[in-house]
């Protein structure tokens, strides 16, 4: 696919797709609860996509009726073992997720996913789920996918203390626990996104946080809901640096998801100096509009407990510190080596080729700024977020074009990407 370059601004509004996170988690308690939730506004991305099949094969009617998706809640012993091995596709989400809530279940699943997917090592989430009493194995001593996992209805609570700051291996063990004969404790290395722990209450569910402590009981069971899904900071995130960066751009972005686990993109782009400002705030959706404008912009150092904040907008945030004067510092960023890509080396060789001065630690990466850009081919090694990155860094170009290889990517999680932004060309 060839980018679009040299544009003369962005101007416009855009109600960015809904949130993935929240949309993989109100398929799953929605699929756990008793009676029929419907959500509202939800991620038709292919990450998600895959979520709502793995649940329909797992014996749950799912209807899609275009305005919202209607699930009818079978509870945890309402899941049935599944005829055909459950693909996952491309989302770590859906794999590490589903895990724990098959992990009570008294039935084998081999779980799959394509070829980036099985990359990604499960040995974060195999440990622990074994310790309660589950039988799991993937490829090679990581436990890649395939997995093939037995569950049991005699599942053990567990004490655990996450080695790694991540959302997903917190939420499996959440999931597992939400089963588990008695009290679990999690205790988390960071702060993560707590979608899992807000929809455990909007379910009507209990458990206690304690700052880094999580305390779960299990046989805990659930109510259907009505959801109503915001919009995806992680998809605006291109937006809003695409509207920093990019000559004469002002964009609003309405109905942007502020919880408070997912915004260190607005902290690292209000110590960069970037125009940015939040209206029409509702606090009961944790959301926002937001409106960001065309700034000058100085280089930062972004590490430490904000990390957790910010992990899948980490790739956008690196071609902002490209066009800031000075040298930003990304560092505790090594769960970046096992996303979709390892994308502190694909980043920086991205844009890299493309001009940019960016030096790959083995936590994150030293930019040097600001740098112009110019045309090269682009290979997205099947992550979505580095085929965005590269068409709002295609927006800069001055000489040459922008060739991307692989675009078809973009569409696990945000399939209006391309329609969007030509809704903003000038």
């Amino acid at each position: 696919m060839k980018l679009r370059s040299q544009v003369q601004g962005l101007q416009g509004s855009l109600q960015v797709p809904g949130d993935k996170s929240i949309s993989h988690r109100s398929i799953m308690f929605g699929s756990l609860a008793e009676g029929v939730t419907r959500v509202k506004g939800i991620l038709r991305g292919e990450d998600v996509l895959s979520t709502m099949q793995v649940f329909r094969e797992l014996g749950v009617e799912i209807v899609d009726t275009g305005d919202f998706v209607e699930i009818h809640g079978v509870g945890f012993d309402g899941l049935k073992a599944p005829a055909i091995p459950l693909d996952m596709g491309n989302s770590g989400t859906s794999i590490r997720l589903i895990s724990g809530v098959l992990a009570g279940r008294d039935f084998e699943v081999t779980m799959f996913g394509d070829a980036s997917l099985s990359k990604r090592p499960m040995d974060r989430i195999t440990l622990p789920l074994s310790q309660m009493g589950v039988r799991i194995s993937g490829q090679t001593e990581r436990d890649l996918p395939p997995l093939i996992l037995r569950g049991t209805k005699k599942l053990q609570p567990i004490q655990y203390q996450l080695p790694v700051a991540s959302a997903q291996v917190k939420s499996a063990l959440i999931f597992a626990a939400l089963q588990a004969d008695g009290e679990s404790i999690i205790i988390e290395k960071e702060l993560t996104r707590n979608h899992t722990e807000d929809m455990i209450r909007q379910f009507g569910g209990d458990l206690e946080v304690n700052g880094k402590e999580i305390r779960i009981t299990g046989g805990q069971r659930f109510t259907a809901q009505d959801v109503v899904v915001p919009g995806d900071i992680s998809s605006a995130a291109f937006w809003l640096v695409a509207g920093l960066i990019v000559p004469n751009s002002n964009i609003v972005l309405k109905n942007v998801g502020i919880n408070e686990t997912r915004t260190g993109i607005l902290d690292v782009i209000e110590a960069m100096g970037g125009n940015l400002t939040l209206d029409e705030r509702d606090d009961i959706a944790k959301s926002a509009t937001m409106t960001v404008q065309t700034s000058e912009l100085k280089a930062t150092e972004i590490g430490g407990t904000i990390i957790p904040r910010l992990i899948d907008e980490l790739p956008i945030i690196a071609l902002l510190a490209t066009q800031a004067h000075g040298t930003t510092i990304i560092r505790d960023a090594e769960e970046l080596k096992v996303k979709e890509t390892d994308r502190i080396q694909v980043v920086a060789d991205v844009l890299n080729s493309m001009g940019a001065n960016i030096e790959p630690t083995d936590d994150g990466m030293m930019i040097h700024g600001p740098t112009p850009l110019h045309g090269a081919t682009i290979q997205t090694f099947g992550d979505h977020r580095i085929g965005m990155m590269a068409a709002i860094a295609a927006l800069l170009v001055e000489e040459g074009t922008v060739e991307l290889e692989g675009a078809e990517a973009i569409n696990t999680s945000y399939p209006s990407f391309f329609t969007d932004l030509e809704s903003l060309l000038v």
